[in-house]
């Protein structure tokens, strides 16, 4: 099959699969990639919610717990009806809880996704590997959709097992101040499952264009850092407009992303081409 008959092939799902699964297999073979993923998402999902929840549960009806208690009061009217508690301490906890660490769900994924999907396409160039992928019988589109698979994978399989263990972690502290278990509320999981999954798409389109145009891995890390930033910013003050609570805002925001997410996807195959995989077209 001829180039240009691949690129206009029906999508063989079978194709993008094997590319992912590639990439996937060989990440979860690089401890370069492992042990900083675990370190990070241990650091936002375990490590310092376990130290400043049990800090704030377990330190007594004191001045301090009282005085942050009364922080609570800036929040916005929707999100102090939605705290739980007669103590400070539990008021406290679980504002903490539901509010506080809302950066975590979005700066992990982002973070690990973008590096990983910044030397995607770059590196195979750098490696040697792009000539075979180039003239593979993939079409572009499916090089590009799986490459994209296995860049989101990664994060989002962190935040889920991180959310899992942030779950335990806050139910064990805090919901024995607050009458059980409450954790994950209604908010969370409207934006584990509905908001963050558009906002990773978003940002892994634009990355992956950047991985494909730039000439070096360390290149691509820097630009998709200018990236990145930008939306992680926007993802998190769009994730906390959802924990507090505004009425359905979750579901719009997560609906408009959606939709932005496919154009941006759809567009984003574009810039994978076998010139590009060879090296003939690197370059800004």
């Amino acid at each position: 099959m001829t180039a240009e008959k691949t690129e206009h092939a029906p999508m063989n799902w079978s194709r993008m699969w094997t590319v992912a699964r590639t990439d996937l297999k060989q990440l979860m073979q690089s401890k370069d990639f492992w042990m900083p993923m675990g370190i990070l998402g241990s650091l936002f999902f375990i490590v310092v919610p376990t130290i400043l929840l049990l800090t704030i549960t377990r330190i007594g009806d004191v001045e301090v717990v009282a005085r942050m208690s009364q922080t609570l009061e800036v929040l916005p009217q929707s999100a102090q009806d939605q705290i739980r508690g007669n103590s400070p301490e539990g008021q406290t906890g679980y504002a903490l809880a539901v509010f506080l660490f809302a950066p975590m769900a979005v700066v992990v994924p982002l973070t690990i996704s973008t590096a990983v999907g910044a030397a995607t396409i770059v590196g195979e160039r750098e490696k040697g590997t792009g000539e075979f992928l180039a003239h593979s019988p993939a079409g572009t589109r499916e090089i590009y959709l799986g490459k994209l698979i296995a860049s989101l994978v990664p994060g989002y399989m962190t935040t889920i097992i991180g959310f899992g263990a942030y779950s335990l972690i806050v139910n064990l502290t805090v919901g024995p101040e607050v009458g059980g278990w409450f954790f994950p509320t209604a908010q969370w999981w409207i934006m584990i499952l509905w908001v963050l999954p558009p906002f990773l798409a978003i940002c892994l389109s634009l990355v992956l264009r950047l991985s494909a145009t730039v000439r070096s891995t360390a290149a691509a890390q820097q630009a998709s850092g200018l990236v990145s930033l930008p939306l992680i910013m926007i993802a998190y003050s769009q994730s906390t407009g959802v924990l507090f609570g505004a009425g359905n805002m979750g579901l719009y925001i997560g609906g408009i992303a959606w939709v932005i997410a496919l154009v941006s996807l759809h567009r984003g195959v574009r810039s994978v081409t076998r010139s590009r995989l060879l090296g003939v077209a690197a370059g800004i």
